[in-house]
């Protein structure tokens, strides 16, 4: 394991081909930690793909949290943009291409893949944001970066989603689209959760039409 900033632990989690350069870093959700995406790798089974497993900064009852939940999230989302910010340069600096980089998030994960995906100055392969919503997304407009425009997002959210209701994710989303972000939206019967291989499936396809499937 290594740190950034000495706020972010990491480990990698490396490709059958280790002259592979392909990367995704994933970012959990609140109360969780790396530890709750071992499985992913198994079960995306794409052996030619590195993962970046990330421990938030902040402890939350025995996980890891991206921001402040029962208060305000505005300084911990700032705070956590900046060090995911330094970790994709980071990565870049240590052979993993930012055009061969996604960044993967759920729930607190996907609101900081959208809030630093389409701030990163460089385009990365691809956003995939999983049981999330949009930080703020009038003031995300007017700092989206140059290349935001030509970045390619997935994002999917489950219609009987308890945590973080469906429809007014539905109006961020379509706000974005409206301002000519590549969007693929899409809605599964599920709560908050990751709906299985019908939904690993759609991650699965948007990472190999990133990335190539060998």
């Amino acid at each position: 394991m290594d740190s950034i900033c000495a706020m972010l632990t990491t480990e990698l989690v490396p490709a059958t081909d280790r002259n592979s350069r392909r990367l995704m870093v994933v970012l959990h959700g609140l109360g969780d930690s790396m530890e709750g995406y071992r499985w992913l790798p198994q079960m995306l089974d794409l052996p030619w793909l590195n993962y970046l497993l990330v421990n938030a900064p902040d402890s939350y009852y025995g996980g890891y949290s991206w921001y402040d939940y029962a208060g305000a999230p505005g300084p911990g989302v700032r705070r956590s943009r900046e060090l995911l910010s330094g970790l994709l340069d980071q990565q870049r600096e240590r052979g993993f291409p930012n055009d061969q980089t996604i960044l993967f998030g759920f729930s607190q994960g996907c609101l900081m893949t959208i809030d630093v995906g389409l701030r990163y100055p460089e385009p990365l392969a691809g956003l995939i944001g999983i049981s999330g919503y949009v930080f703020e997304p009038e003031q995300l407009l007017q700092e989206l970066s140059p290349v935001a425009l030509q970045q390619r997002l997935v994002l999917t959210h489950g219609t009987q989603d308890s945590m973080i209701p469906i429809a007014p994710v539905r109006a961020q989303v379509a706000l974005l689209k409206s301002a000519g972000l590549q969007i693929e939206w899409r809605e599964f019967v599920k709560d908050h959760t990751i709906a299985g291989e019908e939904e690993l499936r759609v991650i699965r396809d948007f990472v190999q039409s990133r990335l190539g499937s060998s």
